[in-house]
């Protein structure tokens, strides 16, 4: 664990504070009813911006080994997630003509959510997860999935094994790497000479404007635009050809990388680097309302939370995620506030919340105790809850989204 001092990028010295969220626990370490939570630990959480390059990033660093040896988040849980796999691999495979003979590399894979498409295809692929617990559930369910954190070296191993990648793929994982030119290092390494790296995260442009602060934790290292990606891939001979903007997760980008000089570089990214550059990115200026802006959605969700409770209102929330962990542990103790966090996924039902130690049961449990309000943690995917949850909404149950604001959404504003 150490202090940040230098930009993992470039190197530089001339970093800036963007925001500070306090001591906070790691964000998908849920605990069980036994465990001592006086043992919880709590590591500082605040984002830097390098003034050279422009890259935001974590001022602390916690080692993934502490985060991602057991997981507890499964994307199969969520059906826009699968919907939204599903569609990029038929896009993918068409666009690429991959077939029999192509090979398919997904960095951070999960439980096979996604590659299992290109399984069913006979598209031959390969995951790189490093959680043991979820590997294990993907291969399974038929996904071949190697248990180890992706960099050069294990790139250069797969590519020795199995050949060079015609595709590689990395969704919501590019962020968590702490090592950057190390992750770009292996894509260079693994990628066949006419091969595409695909990679989505979310985008650091949105956050800011949105005030998506709760997007932030130890996981996510780094909070991405396209500026200061240009020069990384550049470093380890790659280019961006294309991009994408994309609204899942609150706003993401898709970057299409390649070997330098193999694809014409599209006009999406020209034009996605000069709206940056008008908005700032590339300045301070850009970055110094942040902090102010989550204080006042902290003190909105706050005074709401104290309302309700002096009104004899129940309150429970919805969706035990790494962006529910942060905005309570912001908040503080609820105290008593918030009564339970139902949640779909069974690998988190039974378990206490990071920090805040709220119980977390079934999604059933919602409609059951009928609570007057649910916070809605996992505001990304609300629609698709909205939908799962219209008995709640239809017994007369509220859910309320803090972020950028605080929005009551009930059966009647529908």
């Amino acid at each position: 664990m150490s202090t940040l001092e230098h930009c993992r990028a470039c190197g530089s010295a001339e970093l800036s504070l963007v925001i500070d969220l306090g001591l906070q626990p790691l964000a998908n370490n849920l605990l069980a009813p036994n465990d001592s939570v006086a043992a919880e630990p709590r590591f500082p959480l605040d984002v830097r911006v390098c003034e050279k390059c422009w890259l935001m990033q974590l001022g602390f660093t916690v080692p993934p080994v502490r985060m991602f040896a057991d997981y507890v988040y499964f994307s199969s849980f969520s059906a826009h997630m699968l919907r939204h796999a599903a569609e990029a691999v038929t896009r993918y495979t068409q666009e690429k003509s991959l077939g029999p003979n192509s090979f398919v590399v997904e960095v951070a894979s999960n439980d096979g959510y996604l590659l299992k498409n290109f399984v069913h295809r006979g598209v031959p692929c390969l995951g790189v997860e490093p959680a043991a617990n979820i590997a294990e559930v993907a291969r399974k369910a038929g996904v071949p999935t190697l248990c180890e954190f992706f960099g050069q070296q294990t790139a250069e191993r797969i590519r020795a094994e199995q050949g060079p990648a015609d595709l590689i793929l990395g969704n919501n994982v590019f962020a968590h790497a702490p090592d950057i030119n190390d992750f770009v290092a292996g894509i260079q390494a693994l990628l066949a000479e006419d091969g595409w790296a695909i990679l989505e995260f979310p985008y650091a442009v949105d956050m800011l404007q949105k005030v998506e602060f709760d997007t932030i934790y130890h996981e996510h290292i780094f909070y991405l635009n396209l500026t200061p990606l240009i020069p990384v891939f550049a470093r380890h001979g790659l280019e961006i050809f294309d991009v994408e903007r994309l609204e899942i997760h609150g706003g993401s980008l898709r970057i299409f990388v390649v070997h330098a000089g193999r694809q014409r570089i599209k006009n999406e990214v020209s034009a996605t680097l000069a709206q940056e550059r008008a908005l700032g990115v590339d300045g301070l200026a850009f970055y110094a309302q942040f902090n102010n802006a989550a204080e006042s959605v902290r003190a909105e969700l706050s005074q709401f939370l104290d309302r309700q409770q002096a009104a004899g209102k129940t309150i429970a929330a919805y969706g035990a995620s790494a962006k529910g962990s942060t905005l309570l542990n912001y908040l503080g103790r609820p105290s008593g506030h918030i009564r339970f966090i139902a949640d779909r996924s069974t690998y988190k039902q039974g378990k206490l919340s990071p920090g805040m130690h709220i119980p977390i049961v079934s999604s059933e449990e919602l409609v059951a105790r009928r609570p007057d309000f649910a916070l809605l943690l996992v505001w990304n995917f609300a629609e698709e809850i909205i939908i799962q949850q219209q008995a709640y909404l239809a017994a007369g149950g509220v859910f309320v989204t803090p972020v950028p604001q605080l929005k009551l959404i009930s059966q009647s504003s529908r």
